[in-house]
């Protein structure tokens, strides 16, 4: 049953969390900023927030400073916005696995073209 809770309380973070920073978060001047996962301590006190920010590499840059600059607003509209007896610490790491599985897949398209050619 605890586990249940545990991913209730995970997925409800993460879209909350989502639309806070969409609406905290200019895409003109932070890219578009998705959360793509949150992991939790077990008593709910601290969350790692893994995003993405996808835009110009300025915009990368500056999305990730925002965060940082914005976490404790974003920490205190996430406690108004989710009833938890304590609002977890927020924690914001860029998640480049997107990133890294697209490089894979273009590395695998290129190898089957090399395949293909006599």
């Amino acid at each position: 049953m605890q586990r249940v809770r545990y991913e209730r309380v995970r997925e409800l973070l993460k879209r909350e969390l989502g639309e806070i920073i969409r609406r905290q978060i200019p895409i003109e001047e932070g890219g578009v900023i998705s959360v793509n996962d949150v992991g939790l301590a077990g008593d709910l006190q601290a969350a790692k927030v893994f995003v993405s920010i996808i835009g110009n590499a300025e915009q990368q840059k500056r999305g990730a400073e925002l965060l940082q600059q914005n976490t404790s607003v974003i920490q205190g509209l996430l406690g108004q916005s989710v009833v938890l007896r304590y609002t977890p610490h927020l924690r914001f790491v860029i998640d480049d696995s997107i990133a890294r599985g697209d490089r894979v897949l273009e590395i695998l398209a290129d190898l089957e073209r090399r395949a293909d050619q006599p």
